[in-house]
Parts: structure tokens; sequence; C-alpha cells
């Protein structure tokens, strides 16, 4: 565990060297305030309701703040006077942030190489089998081809170099457009996230990525095996000297055969116009014309079927082998036709729900969803939506916030073309309006619900399946302090043990990494909303949820004087202002990158602690998992990974049998 450093006499001198301006060894009233005026112009250019220097907040929060930097009434105090008080706020060191991603370092460099080659694994193992599997069927395909055409030399003297480089590529494209539409299923990843094993090796939360990539091979080799045939084979077995090799490849009433009538057979002009409209469908999905027009985006993509139709349709003349492409396409395809179906007739099943603003960035859509939907609907999965007010054609994905019974709530940030048009309906008040919903889907959080207790480390926007979860607990523990039982049909939806049903007791500690203070602003009233609710219930008898909520914000302040005021002001709380003056937030905020090694540990300790009470009161709790879920940057999943091993280890030696589960989430 890091010992904590604070200010050293160093940087306590340079602080107050940087106070002192006109050099009278006072640090004045004035001085103070100077530079506090000096750190909100750094960072916080744009002051919000909760900052100090906000137009309409009172100047007593201000002075008060001030005050109790300077520690006394008097306008003035003495360098050695504020010396001490400085040493007395216990303000963290810049110089062991500056070390920590050293340490970080040392400790990966100290790992074993069995023990690299596991935290590997579990972060990025999965997708580096399912990818290797992928690789290898291409290879293995198109390998096949290859050999058969360059050995089987009636087909070389018939139509040349062409057809071997055509056929190679088309055995490369057999497993390649098979994963490509399969891709595009996002019934696929909600099966396989209810799978433990599964999931582990098809991460389809990588889909969005893994089809952008596997598009660009396939458009790749589909271009190499049409230039195989138009400039190789066509060419060559168009030539009068190998229409004796044609008429014995392809039978008697094949020749003559010159270019055109290559052209205009049906694998011929089958194979061109797919091609073809591949290109268009590519240009379609550029980002700038997804950005400039999602509903061209979406209506681009229906060119996928007569695609399909003419590939399936490509290879059915058995010109020189048995038609495979057809059978390789045939599953994938009908799975995402029942999907597509699916939504098209959900579309028209529109479901009364209310829309609402929140904030000046969110509004929220509460739905109750009929009894006749055949899917369970739980936080933390999504759902597509639609607005026909909007737009018919246009489905967006946004995150399930909560669900009791059949009522579901989502979030949604209104910060784009489609979702400023969606918070425009609810200008004048809340709205009912008609909205199609399809889903849900699989999402990073499906498996939270297998942990009584959990601990999640995510960055950025990938806590967001995360937020659904974390507001659909509080929702729920709240139900059951109002209604003294739990919601009968959301608890039989879920799996696993739960917090909120037979007096289950469930921990959350909840860590959010952001570069900077700024990201925390549109979580910082659902955050808010959580610790209010977990401090409202923290002294009940038998608690059934225990929600810890901890920001991190890693950018470093290179100035001394900023990095002091940022820590006071984040410190500084009143009655009646609880919230932190520079994030809003009523959690505290850590800064700099969060201290694996004490996180895990103090969370080891207090769950010793926790399972030798309920021992004490005849609780004995076998089932001691622990579940926890990372969405960041794979070096920091890395480390994550091997502490997980490392406590299982030591909990199996310390006889207490908790084993911590490490799950690496993909969001975005």
């Amino acid at each position: 565990m890091t010992d904590e450093h604070f200010l050293s006499e160093k940087e306590i001198t340079e602080f107050i060297n940087d106070l002192d301006k006109n050099n009278n060894d006072l640090i004045e009233y004035d001085e103070v305030e100077f530079k506090l005026d000096q750190v909100h112009k750094e960072i916080a250019p744009e002051a919000k309701p909760h900052n100090l220097h906000y137009k309409n907040r009172d100047d007593k929060q201000r002075h008060a703040f001030l005050r109790s930097m300077i520690g006394t009434d008097k306008n003035q105090i003495s360098r050695d006077d504020f010396a001490n008080i400085a040493r007395g706020w216990k303000v963290p060191s810049m110089e062991p942030d500056k070390k920590a991603e050293d340490e970080h370092k040392e400790f990966m460099k100290e790992m074993g190489i069995g023990r690299k080659l596991r935290a590997f694994w579990s972060v990025r193992g999965p997708e580096v089998i399912f990818t290797g599997f992928v690789v290898a069927m291409q290879i293995a395909f198109g390998t096949w081809q290859c050999v058969k055409y360059v050995t089987q030399m009636q087909y070389r003297h018939a139509l040349g170099w062409g057809v071997v480089m055509a056929k190679t590529s088309a055995g490369i494209l057999y497993p390649t457009l098979f994963f490509l539409i399969l891709s595009m299923s996002r019934y696929v990843s909600t099966f396989a996230r209810k799978s433990y094993y599964l999931s582990r090796f098809i991460n389809w939360d990588l889909s969005q990525s893994f089809h952008i990539i596997i598009s660009c091979v396939a458009i790749g080799f589909a271009s190499l095996h049409a230039i195989g045939h138009l400039t190789g084979s066509f060419l060559y077995g168009s030539r009068p000297a190998q229409q004796e090799y044609v008429a014995a490849l392809l039978g008697p009433d094949a020749v003559p055969k010159p270019y055109r009538s290559y052209i205009s057979t049906l694998p011929g002009w089958s194979g061109i116009t797919a091609l073809g409209l591949f290109y268009i469908l590519a240009l379609l999905s550029m980002p700038v014309v997804r950005k400039k027009s999602y509903e061209i985006f979406q209506l681009g993509h229906l060119l996928m079927f007569p695609i399909i139709g003419l590939l399936c349709a490509h290879g059915t003349a058995a010109l020189l082998q048995f038609p495979m492409l057809g059978y390789w396409l045939a599953f994938p395809t009908l799975v995402v036709l029942i999907e597509r179906g699916t939504r098209i007739v959900n579309g028209f099943l529109h479901m009364p729900a209310k829309i609402e603003i929140l904030d000046a960035e969110t509004v929220a859509i509460t739905v109750t969803v009929p009894n006749y939907r055949w899917w369970p609907y739980k936080a933390g999965q999504y759902v597509f939506i639609q607005v026909p007010k909007i737009s018919m054609f246009q489905w967006h994905p946004f995150t399930v916030s909560t669900c009791i019974g059949n009522e579901m709530q989502v979030h949604i940030k209104t910060d784009g073309d489609w979702t400023g048009q969606l918070r425009e309906l609810a200008k004048d008040g809340p709205q009912q309006i008609q909205i199609g919903v399809d889903g849900p889907f699989g999402a990073p959080a499906q498996r939270f619900y297998d942990f009584d207790q959990a601990i999640v480390l995510g960055s950025g926007i990938g806590v967001t399946p995360f937020s659904g979860i974390l507001a659909d607990m509080q929702a729920r523990d709240e139900h059951l302090h109002t209604h003294g039982h739990s919601d009968t049909n959301s608890e039989s939806n879920e799996k696993g043990p739960v917090g909120y049903r037979k007096g289950r007791f469930r921990r959350v500690d909840f860590h959010w990494i952001v570069k900077d203070r700024t990201h925390l602003l549109w979580f910082s009233d659902f955050l808010n909303k959580v610790s209010r609710s977990a401090s409202t219930h923290e002294n009940d008898p038998q608690p059934h949820l225990d929600v810890n909520i901890y920001t991190h914000v890693t950018q470093k302040r290179k100035n001394l004087s900023t990095h002091i005021y940022r820590f006071l002001l984040e410190c500084h709380r009143t009655e009646e202002h609880p919230a932190s003056p520079l994030t809003g937030l009523l959690n505290k905020t850590h800064f700099g990158r969060p201290d694996l090694a004490k996180i895990m540990d103090d969370h080891y300790e207090s769950m010793l602690e926790w399972y030798k009470d309920m021992g004490e009161k005849g609780i004995h709790i076998k089932k001691r998992k622990v579940g926890v879920f990372f969405c960041g940057a794979p070096p920091i999943g890395y480390e994550l990974a091997d502490r997980c091993q490392i406590l299982t280890r030591r909990a199996r030696e310390d006889k207490s049998y908790i084993e911590y589960h490490f799950m690496m989430e993909v969001f975005g």
C-alpha cells in the first residue's frame, strides 16, 4: 500500500513565494483572493452554479473559503504562521503524483512471465483468440482455394493466372462475409453475454469496430476477386488459343466465348453489380455522411440485402466448383433478417411514453413495457428507440437507466441533432409521446447482477452501462424502503444473488476515472442523487445496499498553486452547501491516478471484517465472489487483473475464500 505524502517544505515555500507578490513577508487576504481568481480562470473559465465565482452565488461563501485558507479574521498573516496553516491542510504532494506512472511500470516490470500472460489473457486474451480464429479460417479457406487452382492445370490452361487470384480471394471471402453479416446482429451479443465462457471468447461488445475492420477486409478481397476475373481470367479465357481448354473446362457449348460473354453471364453481372453496390454502401457509411445525415447512413445499409441476394446468385451456375457462398451467408442473413424484421414490426407497435427535461443537458423517457414483450428488461442493457414525430427511420441506442416491474426509464444526453429535436418536444413541460422500442440487447454490465459485491472502475463514457445499474439499484432500494418489499416481477428477471431480495446485502464500490474535472458535470446530478440515497439509509439496522462512490481526475496540474487551490476547493464543504465548489459532487474527488493497490487491499480488509460480523450474527455466506468490472485502458487492466489473482490467492491462504473475478468490459 502506498504511503500518503503531503506537501514538502520546499513546496510550501514555493507556494508562499507565489502568493507574496509584494515581498513584504506577509500573506495578505487580497493576495490569496487574487490567486483564487487566477485559478478559477484556469480550471473553471465558465462558472457553473456550484462554483464560488458563479455570478448568482453569495459572496459570503467565497469569503468563508478565503478565511478558511488564511486562518484568521485579520487581513494579513506572517509567512511562518501561514506555513503552519498550510501544513495542517494535508495537501498531497505533487511529487508522488509524478511517480505514480513509474510505480505502475515498476509493478508491471516485477511481474513474472506467468503473471503477465495471465493478466494479458484476462484483458486481451478472448479478443486475440477470436481474431486469431477468424484469421485462421480466412487463411485456411484461402489456401485451400489457392492450392486447388494452382495444382489443377485445367483451370490455369483455360483461364490463366487470374482464376488463381480470384478464387483465392473468394476462399478468404467465405468466412469474411459470414462474420461481416453476423457482426451486425445484436441478438448474438445478447446471447453471448448470457454465458460466462462464451462471452469470454466471443467479446461481441467489440462488434462495431470489428464490423468496420472486417468490412474493409471484405471490400478489399472482393476487389481483388473482381480484378482477378476482369483483368485476368476473362481476358485470358477469351483468347482464341484458349478456346480448346475453355471447352474442356466449361463444355463444348461454352465456346467460342468472347470477353462480353463472361460479363453477361449470371456470375459476371451479379458479381459486378454486387461490388458496385458494396462500394456505394461503403461511401454512405463514411463518418462524414453519418454525421451529416444519419438517415442516409441507415438507408444506405439497406443495400446489404440486394448485395446478399446477388452474392447468393453469383455462384449458383457452379461453373468451376460447388456453389458454397450461399451456404456461408444463409445463417447470419437469417439472423439479421429476423432482427431487422422485428425492428420494423416494433416501429409500428408504438408505446405511450412520457418525456421530460431533467436539466440543461438531459431528458428522460419513461415507458411502461407491455406484457406481450418476450424479453425481460434490465438496467445496464440498452434499447433502440424510435420517435415517429422526429423520424420513422432513425433508431438510436440508449442505456436502460432503471427498470422496476414494467416501468422502464432511459436518460438521454441532448448533444446531437436528433437528441436536440427530442428535447424540443418537452420544452413546454412533460409531454406524452409515442415511441418504438427495439430490444433489450446485451451490454457490458449484463453480468453485474451475478455478484453481491462489486468493484467498478470505468473511465469516461465507459461508465454509462454501470450508471444505469446504479440508478436501478438506488431506485429499487428506495422502493424497498418505501413499500417494505421488492418488486416480484423485477427480481424474477434477474439471475444470481441480488441485494434487494430476501434481505440480501449488496455493496458496490464505484470508481469513475476522468481526465478533466469538467467531464464530471454531466454525471454529477446522478451521482449526488445516489449519494443522498445512500446517506439516508446508512444507519438502517438491516441495510440492503451500500454504494461507495469515488471519482478520480487524472489531469495533472503543473502549477503548484493551482494544485493546492484545487485540492482546498474540493475539500471545502458547509452544511448549507455540502457539494464541492469545484466539482459539484457530494462525494470527494481524488486527483491523480487511482491507487489500485490501496483500492483493492482496502476492499479486501473491509470484506474480511464484514464476513466476520456476519458470522458472529449467525449468518454464514458460502459464495464469496466479488466482481471487478473494468472499462478503460488495457495497461491499467493488466495490473487490476493481476491484483485480483493476488487477492484470491491471499484469501485461500487466509481461509476466507473470497474470490475476485476480473471482468474486462468494452463500451463505445
